[in-house]
């Protein structure tokens, strides 16, 4: 049987969904913060912070 591991990608993309939350954000353009990738979350934490 095969059982998934998590990633560091996966590991990375938990840490900015979690600082995303801390900050009040739930929703990105109306999605769900674990439905967008890496990406899009790292871009959005970056835009806050300015």
């Amino acid at each position: 049987m095969f059982v998934p591991t998590e990633t560091k990608m996966d590991n990375k993309k938990m840490t900015v969904i979690e600082d995303l939350v801390e900050q009040g954000v739930f929703k990105i353009e109306g999605k769900q913060l674990y439905e967008l990738t890496l990406y899009e979350l790292i871009k959005e934490h970056l835009e806050i912070e300015e």
